[in-house]
């Protein structure tokens, strides 16, 4: 599909032409000045803090049914999911260079986020901005002075007959072979340990392997350094930016049993790996703030929350301060908090985490650095149609080249100075580790040494096996997420860190609905089935804060499904049987040590 003429202007100014074509998903819209007749009702009116994917998707339900919704956000809309411009780089007529905090992928364990960018209307897509979705047909492993490892992602694209133990023992087993190369008795063995966690009942997932490290789950101290390095560093480090000595067994592990069954076509909502086929805020963001104000949805960008006061049991309003640094006190009916934990938890008082005592445990969840850096190059590199994973590097680097993906763009024509080919966007896991070219940690780095080092480890990742895939002739410019800042200072700052997840994290997260009558989170944090800082996490945290606001609002109107991970019927026999061994104080059946 060619979009190569959609801008942003043109979704803000055709927003109601396509309102209409919104009617897909749990619940159809409204017309807008019916939804605006229901929202001059008392008792109807939300302040939503946060304009990322929890403020948005809270927006999003609450303004279909009939409630006033405020939109509160300090910077920009999208949050850590939004693209940006790379300021200076346009020329002829061209829009800026496209930027992003981080690549994004939408694998098919998602459920919930699919459904709400199905219900946002986009321009000639029958099904919204989920059209604007491709699947990358493989990816890579990459490593140094080693072949690297090509492989194909599975998707049967239809949904296979029922399968038993020994055929997902089969295919873990082929998997984990192709995809490390690893010798047969540690194949075997680290399959063996998939399959203990995929057994294992709730009870014991939650009290045992939520206290057990990655890192000694899979007995990774006595395995060869290919095994430590992709099946204990790089899935936890790469995949939920956490070390393997002190991930959460559980988290790692409910994600690993997902992305399997997703390979296998079992409960998936599509292939495991899907991207957007165009920048973020062009394919998807913008297109949701339009048809966000078609319902009525009012956004205040720019503002900060201050404070989220509290008295005579409920919260009685914000402590707002507007983009001048006046403040002022806004009220509602229900105020919702979208904000990431490490923002969020600095707006709670002293009197609102006394009226719920659960507030005060967000203290002890954890964020990281996990940050984006993006080159662009004027040669188009040839490297894998899909996502590199650099699991050798020092920082544990993973990136894509992203033009080969977006169909609709001609990259040259459309971006910068008409001479960058390709967009190369890398993230950054590891902070804390030495560099090659520096021998320095990237918190120690200058801006430029950052980049600098990226750009080094990219080289030694994929220009070792006798072909030259990155040229430095080819280097145009690079960019930094800006949300980081002081680097080669004392004390360099990340305004967008993501919550890790270490050993008892599951235990700390709070529920949507806090103690407070009027007052709910919405994030990644909360406490929702899939257990990681993602975009599918964070939208159902929203889904959970909305229907428990209809709750207490006494509402009649739809609740928001909220549709959790998958569970294999065929596998929940096992899981009932290792929940007897579990009370009896035994061992998973398979559990071999």
């Amino acid at each position: 599909m060619h979009r190569t003429g959609t801008t942003r202007r043109t979704f803000m100014a055709g927003a109601t032409a396509v309102t209409g074509a919104a009617g897909v998903g749990a619940l159809s819209t409204a017309p807008a000045r019916a939804a605006a007749a229901r929202r001059a009702a008392p008792g109807r009116s939300v302040a939503v803090f946060g304009g990322g994917v929890a403020g948005l998707t809270a927006a999003h339900e609450l303004a279909e049914r009939g409630f006033s919704v405020t939109v509160y956000e300090r910077r920009a809309l999208g949050g850590k999911a939004r693209s940006m411009d790379v300021p200076g780089s346009a020329r002829g007529g061209r829009r800026p260079l496209p930027a992003e905090h981080g690549f994004r992928f939408i694998p098919g364990i998602y459920h919930n986020l699919p459904d709400t960018m199905r219900r946002i209307p986009f321009p000639g897509n029958p099904d919204g901005v989920f059209g604007n979705l491709v699947a990358p047909p493989e990816m890579m492993f990459a490593r140094t002075g080693r072949e690297d490892l090509r492989m194909p992602i599975p998707w049967p694209g239809h949904q296979p007959a029922r399968l038993t133990l020994e055929d997902i023992r089969r295919a873990l087993t082929a998997l984990v072979e192709t995809a490390t190369g690893l010798p047969l008795h540690e194949a075997v063995y680290f399959v063996n340990r998939a399959l203990v966690f995929l057994t294992s009942c709730d009870e014991r997932r939650d009290e045992v392997w939520e206290r057990t490290p990655w890192w000694e789950f899979t007995r990774a101290a006595r395995m060869s350094e290919t095994y430590q390095r992709i099946l204990a560093i790089g899935v936890t480090r790469n995949i939920v930016a956490t070390r393997a000595e002190e991930a959460s067994t559980r988290t790692v592990g409910t994600l690993g049993e997902a992305f399997v069954f997703n390979a296998l076509g079992r409960g998936a909502d599509g292939p495991p790996d899907r991207i957007l086929d165009a920048p973020t805020n062009e394919a998807w963001i913008d297109p949701w703030e339009a048809h966000l104000r078609s319902l009525g949805v009012e956004f205040r960008i720019g503002w900060t929350l201050r404070e989220v006061r509290y008295g005579e049991g409920r919260v009685t309003g914000a402590l707002v301060e507007d983009p001048g640094g006046v403040r002022s006190t806004v009220t509602a009916d229900h105020y919702v908090s979208a904000l990431p934990v490490e923002h969020a938890r600095r707006t709670w008082g002293t009197a609102l985490r006394a009226a719920d005592p659960r507030l005060a445990r967000c203290d002890l969840l954890r964020t990281d650095w996990m940050t984006g850096i993006q080159f662009y190059l004027t040669e188009r590199p040839p490297m894998v149609h899909g996502h590199v994973n650099c699991v050798d590097s020092p920082w544990s680097l993973t990136g894509i080249a992203q033009a080969g993906h977006w169909p609709g763009r001609d990259f040259p024509a459309d971006y910068g100075d008409g001479t960058v080919v390709d967009c190369l966007s890398v993230d950054i896991s590891e902070w804390d580790k030495p560099g090659i070219l520096y021998g320095k940690p990237a918190r120690q780095c200058t801006r430029e040494q950052v980049a600098r080092e990226v750009w080094a480890q990219l080289k030694a990742a994929l220009n070792d096996t006798g072909r030259t895939v990155l040229k430095d002739g080819a280097l145009h410019s690079w960019f930094l997420d800006p949300g980081v800042d002081g680097l080669g200072t004392p004390n360099p700052t990340n305004e967008d860190e993501l919550l890790i997840h270490p050993v008892g994290s599951f235990h700390l997260r709070p529920p949507a609905a806090t103690a407070v009558p009027n007052f709910f989170l919405a994030g990644d944090y909360v406490a929702v089935d899939i257990d990681l800082a993602t975009m599918e996490g964070a939208n159902a945290a929203a889904r959970q804060a909305v229907n428990a606001l209809l709750d207490r609002a006494g509402s009649d109107a739809p609740r928001c499904v909220v549709k959790p991970l998958f569970r294999a019927p065929e596998i929940e026999a096992l899981k009932r049987h290792d929940l007897i061994r579990y009370r009896l104080g035994l061992r998973n059946a398979l559990d071999l040590g």
